[in-house]
């Protein structure tokens, strides 16, 4: 159904983003895509249905169904798009318009491409893809910002499957989204492969989530496919140094040779500390609700110094609202949270000196950092509002040699759209670490980043604690991630921590049927889903 045959795409500034790749796909099959940003698996999938930048070169076949699409006119590109191949976009939220209800976007390509479609028919197919996607119907009548992230997501497959395609590009389709509602989404891919008999090509930097959902798989660096096969064999007994490091960048829970040991091409972690202190922050039966929803339900939570705890659950469990009430930006309705022995303080002066002793990093380093200021106007800017004494640049630079951003110079003046993602995530680090917190809250820290950076980032966080006695409350829906670096795990689930003790006793021995749900939402490469789709 798809053969892309010696394709190359060159941008117009030069750049050759794809460089000769051969790839099949057949109808009812699910290929996967893997490969960290900037390899070139995004602009091979948008290069299918010619929906890259004007002034972009395109050269050799891309062939749907028989015909090439580098040399449709633009008419037939028309029919073809939606109907013949559609695409599920990177990032729902992004992706829906957020003035437009979701019924009217699940429409709008069969309005298009379909004119003599009648209000009334558009309707009632709105309503039968979204019981496909199984989503109630009256969802047609809420906005983007009334949905979950996977119900969102749910919405850009059904707008996806609205004209029948027979082939579906899925770019990373579940990014962000939480593991239960990740397998939710996968499963739902894969039974419209099996049923409906189209193809799927998922595009993904998780070799897990390729390897349990794809039949076959291709790994991409550099423009170039450097390994391609069986999704199964290709996971477990990877040939590439390259496909190798993907498939380590995300561990095996239970794997004893990954308990503080993040994948890394870098200095590797120190081993787990015991050199735990005292009990630095304790949440006691902490509650906060929002008008008639309870966000946090009588949550008990304790941090040590030099610790690291993992609050783990989905969305929407309340882990960010704890957060948020130990930092002290959200008023709890009873309880109490205490840092180093005395409550969080309400006044704005005292409630000020508290955040200096206990700094977030927030998930997204983009978003979190102004694209006007250089790296040592956003480390700096921590240092002023709190009125550090000493040299501020001084200050600056000390901060990113123990972000490990060295040498500090090379850095200094750069722009946030100057680095890579990771270097973004340490400059975000570093302006925390400026103020010599003694508490570092992380708020999905390594959600938005590739594979290998994914390491990099958490292997800092373990030297950070080795080095600087730093303790950490790291909130993820990543069990991995509290694998890697944890020393203790909480789960939430509804508001509640319904389990917490050891990482090693809670990830392989859980007493908490939630629990278990998580652990059994994990990809198993070892297993694909997508076997019989074959």
């Amino acid at each position: 159904m798809l053969r892309l045959r010696d394709l190359r795409v060159r941008y117009p500034s030069g750049h050759e983003a794809v460089r000769g790749v051969d790839l099949t796909l057949d109808a009812g099959d699910t290929l996967g895509l893997a490969g960290e940003s900037g390899c070139g698996k995004s602009t091979l999938a948008m290069s299918v249905l010619r929906l890259l930048p004007t002034g972009t070169e395109v050269d050799g076949q891309v062939l749907l169904d028989g015909e090439d699409t580098r040399t449709m006119s633009w008419g037939r590109l028309r029919a073809v798009r939606w109907a013949g191949a559609s695409v599920v976009f990177q990032g729902a939220m992004h992706a829906l318009n957020p003035v437009h209800r979701i019924g009217d976007q699940i429409a709008e390509p069969l309005l298009v491409h379909s004119p003599r479609t009648t209000p009334a028919q558009a309707r009632a197919r709105v309503r039968e893809l979204l019981a496909q996607v199984e989503l109630p119907a009256d969802r047609a009548q809420a906005y983007p910002h009334q949905l979950s992230g996977g119900q969102k997501q749910r919405v850009m497959i059904a707008m996806a499957l609205a004209c029948d395609p027979r082939l579906i590009i899925a770019d990373e389709p579940t990014t962000a989204l939480d593991v239960i509602v990740q397998a939710q989404v996968l499963d739902l891919l894969t039974r419209l492969v099996r049923d409906r008999g189209i193809g799927l090509l998922l595009i993904s930097h998780d070799l897990a989530v390729l390897g349990a959902t794809c039949r076959r798989l291709a790994v991409m660096r550099d423009g170039v496919v450097v390994e391609e096969g069986d999704a199964r064999t290709l996971v477990t007994t990877p040939t590439h140094p390259y496909t190798r490091a993907l498939a380590a960048a995300f561990p095996t829970i239970g794997d004893p040779a990954s308990r503080y040991a993040p994948a890394t091409t870098g200095e590797a972690p120190p081993p787990g500390t015991d050199a735990i202190g005292p009990t630095l922050l304790s949440v006691r039966d902490l509650r906060v609700t929002f008008g008639r929803t309870t966000a946090v339900d009588g949550v008990d939570l304790d941090v040590r110094a030099g610790e690291v705890v993992a609050l783990v659950g989905q969305s929407g469990s309340g882990k960010t609202t704890l957060a948020r009430t130990v930092l002290g930006l959200q008023a709890p309705d009873s309880g109490q949270v205490l840092f180093d022995g005395a409550p969080v303080p309400t006044r704005a002066k005292a409630l000020k000196a508290h955040r200096r002793q206990v700094q977030l990093v927030l998930q997204d380093p983009t978003s979190a950092l102004n694209p006007r200021h250089t790296v040592q106007e956003a480390v700096a800017e921590g240092l002023r509002i709190h009125r550090v004494p000493g040299d501020e640049a001084d200050l600056v630079r000390a901060a990113l040699h123990d972000a490990e951003l060295r040498p500090a110079e090379r850095y200094l003046t750069a722009l946030p759209h100057e680095l890579s993602g990771g270097q973004r995530q340490r400059v975000v680090i570093a302006g925390a670490l400026a103020l010599a917190p003694r508490l570092l809250v992380a708020d999905e820290p390594v959600a938005s980043l590739d594979a290998s950076v994914r390491g990099e980032v958490l292997a800092l966080l373990l030297r950070l604690r080795a080095r600087l006695g730093l303790a950490a409350l790291v909130i993820t829906h990543d069990l991995g991630l509290a694998w890697n670096i944890a020393d203790r795990v909480a789960v939430m689930h509804q508001g509640r921590v319904v389990e917490t003790g050891p990482v090693e006793q809670v990830l392989t021995d859980p007493a908490h049927d939630y629990t278990r749900a998580l652990l059994a939402a994990v990809p198993d490469p070892t297993t694909p889903t997508g076997e019989h789709h074959r």
